[in-house]
């Protein structure tokens, strides 16, 4: 046979000269990708290199502005994802799409094209779950469930509509390492039926151990195909970024820092707030200045009301709960906390950090009006507007933010570049508590260390850092202890050269938690 047609019968997918432009900017920028029957494909890139955009026109939920998708050797047209669906094409996205309120099975029917009845449903999903590894109860209510146990809903969800190409956009963020093993068990397994999968992930280990092929974009064009097995996690981020990645560096707490406690959280509890929220039950933490602390757990622990109570979302029964720079907090607000010297960037970007369609100079001007009143507001409270764009600029210089105009609304950023600049807000201020919760989701290598070495920097002049992360190998290169939060427990801090992988993960899926809450407190970490 032909060596050409021999190749042409290994494509599953090819994509030539794939484009989307919004307005001035080219999001791709004539793309050539091919993915072959039985292979597990990485895509990479930094945040904004035009990942998400290609993905979605392969998925049908965008419209490419020029170029052609080729489906098993003959070209045809996405024009919604039942569309990629009905061809062969899945995809479980970053962000899940489940409704806390039903059942496995009333979620995943829900998706389906057809009207598949729901005990069909349940009993396919119960089949799926066994064959791959992927234990579930179809009649299990999401709100009651993991992080970890939600995404093998998407993936069974994805499984159901039996693929041949399955799309997984940052898959290991949300699970501990051991269920991060048995995923990528379920992929291997899968490669070997013949089945495709495109992988888009910033854990460059992963990519390495997993994939066998990668494609790397950057600026929206393709600048690159490798095996990386072949390659370094050094030389693969330097394929994204155009250059060399800066190293972390985390040296010991300069001597003349005095280590005086600028956050105490002493006996915090609290209740549900609605019916699927965790309850926070006795947790005491000391983070002291000069200090990074990290906050490990599964997502859907209690971390997100943690960080609710820390931050003032969320007020204490008792003003001595929560105390910043010395100053009892637990009945101030978040206005009141920030005026203390306090400093807080949440988890959800658009929506919770930034109002997506407000610019980011108008965002800015939200959270530091009332710190900056003398630098940002003239007499009467008149907005100083070029003292805002200022700061603005600065900080999207400082943080290496790329953006299609001046000053572009929240909604416009590609997320990673959106964060940069949250980040930076917060930074900007110096504070002398930083709180952030999961600082570097879905941020690329270059810029995921960017904002790390801006935390440790930032504890290494004498402030207190406390990082709430799901990502084990980020808190082990940023934190000099680290703490656990399971099922809204928060376990002693583990000095930093105690900690192991095997440690903290086996914390994470709810291992001994550790010292009792009266012995976690005092000496701090």
């Amino acid at each position: 046979m032909d060596t050409a047609l021999e190749a042409g019968d290994r494509r599953l997918l090819e994509v030539r000269g794939l484009t989307k432009v919004f307005g001035s900017l080219k999001a791709c920028d004539a793309v050539d990708l091919t993915i072959e029957k039985g292979e597990i494909h990485a895509l990479l890139g930094e945040n904004g290199a035009g990942k998400s955009t290609l993905v979605k026109m392969l998925f049908g939920t965008l419209e490419p502005a020029a170029g052609e998708i080729r489906w098993k050797g003959r070209p045809v047209t996405i024009g919604s994802p039942a569309e990629a669906r009905a061809l062969g094409i899945g995809m479980v996205f970053q962000h899940f799409s489940l409704f806390d309120a039903l059942t496995a099975a009333e979620n995943i029917v829900l998706s389906l094209d057809d009207n598949t009845p729901i005990m069909d449903v349940a009993r396919r999903a119960r089949e799926l779950s066994k064959a791959y590894g992927l234990p579930l109860d179809p009649f299990a209510h999401v709100g009651d469930l993991s992080v970890g146990e939600r995404q093998r809903i998407e993936i069974i969800r994805c499984l159901l509509q039996e693929p041949e190409l399955i799309i997984l956009d940052e898959p290991t963020s949300v699970l501990t390492p051991q269920e991060a093993d048995k995923l990528f068990e379920t992929l291997e397994r899968l490669r070997a039926e013949g089945k495709s999968i495109l992988y888009i992930s910033h854990r460059l280990e992963e990519v390495k151990r997993l994939c066998d092929r990668a494609t790397v974009l950057r600026h929206g064009k393709v600048v690159g195909h490798c095996d990386p097995r072949e390659e370094t996690a050094a030389s693969l981020a330097r394929m994204m970024v155009g250059n060399e990645v800066q190293a972390v560096v985390r040296e010991a707490p300069p001597s003349d820092i005095a280590r005086k406690p600028l956050l105490e959280i002493c006996g915090l509890s609290r209740e549900p707030a609605s019916p699927f929220a965790i309850p926070l039950r006795d947790i005491w933490l000391t983070v002291h200045a000069g200090e990074v602390v990290g906050i490990a757990g599964v997502a859907g622990n209690g971390q997100g009301e943690f960080f609710e109570a820390v931050s003032g979302e969320a007020l204490q029964t008792g003003p001595g709960v929560v105390s910043i720079c010395g100053h009892e907090a637990g009945r101030l607000d978040i206005t009141g906390r920030r005026r203390l010297g306090a400093a807080f960037v949440p988890e959800e970007r658009l929506g919770h950090g930034a109002v997506p369609v407000m610019s980011l100079s108008e965002n800015l001007l939200l959270s530091r009006y009332s710190t900056d009143a003398a630098r940002l507001l003239g007499a009467g409270g008149v907005i100083r507007a070029g003292a805002v764009a200022r700061a603005a600029r600065r900080i999207a210089e400082h943080m290496d933010v790329r953006k299609s105009g001046e000053d572009p609304e929240a909604a416009a950023l590609s997320g990673g570049n959106l964060q940069k600049f949250l980040i930076g807000r917060e930074l900007d201020r110096d504070p002398a508590v930083m709180v952030v919760n999961q600082p570097t989701w879905g941020v690329d290598a270059g810029a995921a260390a960017r904002i790390r070495q801006a935390l440790i920097d930032l504890a290494r002049q004498g402030s207190a850092v406390l990082v709430i992360s799901q990502d084990l190998d980020e808190l082990f290169e940023v934190s000099d202890a680290i703490s656990v939060m399971h099922g809204g427990h928060l376990s002693a801090p583990m000095p930093i050269g105690e900690a192991t992988f095997e440690k903290i993960g086996l914390l994470m899926g709810g291992a001994d938690a550790g010292a009792p809450p009266g012995e976690r407190v005092a000496e701090g970490v």
